[in-house]
């Protein structure tokens, strides 16, 4: 049995292209909010931040041209 070595490992950049290759539906609007509600009752930052980002995420592709 032949080693190589090192062992190739995917770089940072790498594992981003390969998730920015596919779209990955968001959860709906009202979801998203019981998540930011319930990470703020909690006093989860990390948990409000991504929240709160996703959120955003999905407003942008509202359009209220209505």
């Amino acid at each position: 049995m032949t080693a190589r070595w090192p062992v190739r490992r995917p770089t940072e950049s790498a594992a981003l292209r390969a998730a920015g290759r596919s779209a990955r539906p968001l959860p709906p609007v009202p979801a998203l909010m019981a998540a930011l509600v319930d990470a703020v009752d909690r006093g989860d930052r990390e948990g409000v931040c991504l929240a709160a980002h996703r959120v955003v995420r999905v407003a942008e592709g509202v359009d209220d041209s209505c």
